[in-house]
């Protein structure tokens, strides 16, 4: 015999609904070349700019790791953002030379990857943000998605200025906000490592 789930406690009040996390398998559903199956016809994915699209373009690319340093292979990682003038796209369209929403996996090689323009500055309030990248990260473990931000080292002035960047109280826990300048393959690259736990843990904003 099937024994019954008791579903209140002693209270009479309902207990709590068991959660579940969105991996390790989430990446099959959402970036079906990484899993190895074919593409649709109008897939979300890492290439936010076309050839066409207005400013400069860049990759941004890291790594997810845990609590104990380790590469996590099953994250995926979706982002938005602004233009090169710093607005954001109102509808998404795959077509458009930039999109402004793109998702990546880190399945392959262990990076996420993402061809796409550096952003201008968007308004917060009469007071410009620096250039930013929004991310989301869905991972095994992580029952719902953390968000982050991903700025730049060489937008020092801007960065000094941004009222959300500037709101984290920590000078060190701000540099884990920052996408690293390195030599990339025709346009500028930024690395952006994500940590999950332990030292040097990214923060994450409650947006």
């Amino acid at each position: 015999m099937y024994s019954q789930y008791k579903l209140q406690d002693d209270s009479g009040l309902l207990r709590e609904t068991a959660s579940q996390t969105s991996g390790p398998f989430v990446h099959i559903g959402l970036a079906l070349e990484i899993a190895g199956f074919e593409s649709r016809s109008d897939e979300i994915w890492q290439d936010l700019a076309k050839e066409g699209a207005e400013g400069e373009h860049i990759e941004l690319v890291g790594h997810v790791y845990d609590g104990n340093g380790e590469a996590v292979h099953d994250a995926l990682i979706e982002i938005w953002q602004a233009d090169s003038h710093g607005d954001y796209i109102s509808n998404f369209d795959n077509k458009e030379p930039f999109s402004g929403f793109g998702r990546s996996a880190c399945a392959l090689d262990g990076d996420f990857h993402f061809h796409t323009v550096k952003p201008g500055q968007v308004d917060f309030y009469g007071k410009p943000m620096a250039p930013h990248v929004n991310i989301a990260i869905f991972a095994r473990g992580i029952n719902l998605h953390l968000q982050t931000r991903a700025y730049f080292d060489d937008e020092q002035e801007a960065n000094e200025q941004c009222p959300i960047l500037n709101s984290v109280p920590s000078a060190e826990r701000r540099k884990t906000l920052i996408a690293k300048k390195e030599q990339g393959d025709g346009k500028p690259r930024y690395r952006f490592d994500i940590y999950l736990q332990g030292d040097g843990e990214t923060v994450f904003f409650d947006f």
